[in-house]
């Protein structure tokens, strides 16, 4: 069955076209897949974003990181933001089963290059997480090799989102939160280009929530008695294009996140962690090379503001996807985040 997205109930985010299938994947090349583990106690998983067809370890994307608030646990953005290079499948997971989905990649990737008859010595591979401890029991650490493997076998282009995968567990201003994601179209040169973004949204408080102007975070509060909680919790966001940039370029990108967090409402924490990648597929970077020089194509900086408008949109549609697609779940000692779905009538009016 097709989900309802955001758009869907007649709010539309931003100016910009939008890409055929408005998710990370309209960025040719790219996949995404999910293992969700979903039992009475255990609402978690890993989501998987494969970043080319090809061996990504051996044909190395153009990358960079940035953080907003480092309240988080990612690992790999040490060599990303050294070398500003991508060499590995990027998974998410809670955040007490990095250290084994990590172990995964590892694994995986080995295999990967064997096919290749290249021998795996060094590798960086990038696993971000979020804390799904409030509907998950987090320390069961539930998701294992297998899980991981099932992830990239399913990776497709048209994926599902909302409480799936990585993002069973995870809540966003107090409601179900989880994966999304969203893209638009850039014109440059007379040449359309992709911007797509996908989140792993576990942040925010209700209080906040701002959809178009509208704070019906405060209203549904009020539904709800909610108790109030802090902006804390953590996002991840993951940007991709096919626009040419440098890695510098891209973590200027990456910081545009936080325009599309504010405009929902995000003060961005003390207790959250906002971490963004961003890569392009652009430009390919041979892991074996014997050239003194190698040549790429970057965009004409002058040209940028296009581009970081288009991450600011995604990103905030890309939250908003995840909340509106995902179910109300009761997981971890009976607790309860609802579907921004269950407050439709909320969105008359944005």
């Amino acid at each position: 069955m097709k989900q309802r997205r955001i758009e869907d109930y007649g709010i539309s985010i931003g100016t910009l076209p939008k890409g055929k299938l408005n998710k990370i994947t309209d960025v040719r090349g790219i996949k995404v897949g999910h293992s969700t583990i979903d039992r009475e106690n255990i609402k978690t998983g890993v989501t998987v974003v494969i970043p080319r067809e090809e061996n990504i370890y051996l044909n190395k994307l153009i990358a960079a990181s940035y953080v907003l608030n480092g309240y988080g646990k990612t690992i790999g953005l040490v060599q990303i933001e050294e070398l500003g290079t991508l060499e590995s499948i990027i998974a998410l997971t809670n955040t007490l089963n990095v250290g084994l989905v990590h172990d995964a990649l590892v694994e995986y990737m080995i295999e990967e290059c064997k096919k290749e008859n290249s021998e795996l010595t060094t590798y960086n591979p990038i696993v971000c997480e979020c804390n799904d401890s409030f509907l998950n029991d987090i320390s069961l650490r539930a998701v294992k090799k297998e899980h991981v493997f099932e992830a990239i076998k399913n990776a497709m282009i048209d994926f599902e989102e909302g409480d799936v995968g990585a993002g069973k567990g995870m809540s966003c201003h107090q409601l179900k939160g989880g994966i999304g994601s969203a893209s638009r179209i850039v014109e440059l040169d007379g040449e359309k280009y992709t911007v797509g973004v996908l989140v792993q949204s576990n942040h925010g408080a209700l209080k906040d929530l701002t959809i178009n102007g509208k704070n019906i975070g405060i209203k549904i509060a009020e539904g709800l008695k909610a108790k109030q909680e802090a902006d804390k919790g953590s996002i991840i966001s993951i940007i991709a294009t096919d626009i040419p940039l440098s890695s510098r370029q891209l973590k200027r990108i990456c910081k545009r996140t936080g325009v599309g967090l504010a405009r929902l409402g995000s003060f961005i924490g003390h207790g959250s962690g906002e971490i963004v990648i961003a890569f392009s597929t652009a430009n390919t970077i041979p892991h074996n090379r014997d050239e003194g020089i190698h040549s790429i194509k970057v965009l004409n900086e002058d040209k940028i503001d296009l581009v970081f408008r288009a991450v600011a949109e995604c990103e905030e549609e890309a939250v908003l996807n995840s909340m509106i697609t995902a179910e109300t779940v009761t997981g971890f000692k009976g607790r309860t985040r609802y579907s921004l779905r269950d407050y439709i009538e909320y969105l008359t009016d944005c």
